[in-house]
């Protein structure tokens, strides 16, 4: 069973520095278990590591799809096993690094056996949302499965309805959830997950924010509008609809950046919500000694 270290954690916790640290002393390539870093063109947005970044350590399942391209757990987890066979089989370390939880969670454990697609009733719950608006449906699902809604963003169509659809077969997509994650391990993994004070990663997420506003987002989000026009994808990572508002002048800058850094401070929760109920996960508390890290891991 091919070894391999994941380095995972809310947004800006700092996950992208310490694989670096960890890679260069264990030999490690990264591969990318973020959902929105796999877009082409959002550089600036999804905080995707730096050309300096990926120069220091070789990085995959980058650049994997265009914005409202689909990737769902099952294509990812196809694309990492084959990348982590590449670098095992080249006497490497495989160092997964993001904070996708259900992607971690596919490549630990396999894809959780759902119940199949409903094109009609999913017809019905989208209209429904066209009619009365993404959050109705949303507390719609905070009834029947309020876990699922604790993850899941109020605005979050694909993952509501999604989530809608499987608790209409009888069961509830937390129950899967919590089920598979008991499931036989695919890998032999060890998981660490970053847990800096919830303060602490509320300003380095504002401050993020604000120097993403302030060093590019804006005209990332340009660009976007110029290659689609109206017909912008339904589901941009956070931050792009409001750049793309404050371009159009129908919301102001310092509004924009507000609302985006209240967006991924849930956003955060989230995911630390989905990664706490991950087992085997050990929680790192920064400031982390790497070098220890290191040792501990190359100990077993």
């Amino acid at each position: 069973m091919i070894s391999l270290l994941v380095v995972a954690g809310p947004t800006a916790s700092g996950k992208t520095a310490l694989a670096l640290d960890l890679a260069r002393r264990l030999g490690g390539e990264i591969v990318s278990a973020d959902s929105q870093q796999l877009y082409r063109g959002l550089e600036i947005g999804t905080a995707k590591p730096t050309p300096d970044e990926r120069a220091q350590a070789p990085h995959h399942l980058l650049e994997l799809a265009d914005p409202g391209e689909g990737m769902d757990a099952a294509r990812w987890s196809r694309l990492a096993d084959a990348a982590i066979a590449d670098i095992a089989g080249r006497g490497g370390l495989p160092l997964v690094v993001g904070g996708t939880g259900l992607y971690v969670r596919a490549l630990l454990h396999g894809v959780v056996d759902a119940p199949g697609r409903d094109p009609v009733l999913r017809a019905r719950l989208e209209a429904e949302a066209e009619r009365e608006g993404r959050p109705a449906l949303h507390r719609r699902l905070a009834l029947v499965d309020p876990e699922a809604a604790a993850r899941i963003g109020p605005n979050d169509l694909v993952r509501i309805v999604r989530a809608l659809e499987i608790a209409q077969s009888g069961t509830t997509q937390s129950a899967l959830f919590a089920a598979h994650r008991f499931a036989a391990q695919r890998y032999q993994a060890t998981l660490w997950a970053l847990d800096p004070p919830r303060d602490a990663l509320h300003r380095r997420i504002d401050a993020r924010v604000k120097a993403m506003f302030d060093g590019g987002l804006l005209e990332e989000a340009r660009r976007l509008v110029d290659r689609f026009g109206d017909a912008l994808p339904e589901k941009l990572p956070i931050g792009y609809a409001e750049a793309i508002a404050s371009l159009r002048g129908t919301l102001p800058v310092e509004a924009a950046i507000a609302q985006v850094q209240a967006a991924t401070r849930r956003y955060a929760r989230r995911q630390v919500i989905w990664l706490r109920r991950e087992p085997g996960v050990e929680w790192l508390r920064p400031p982390v000694q790497v070098e220890d890290l290191a040792r501990r891991f190359q100990a077993g």
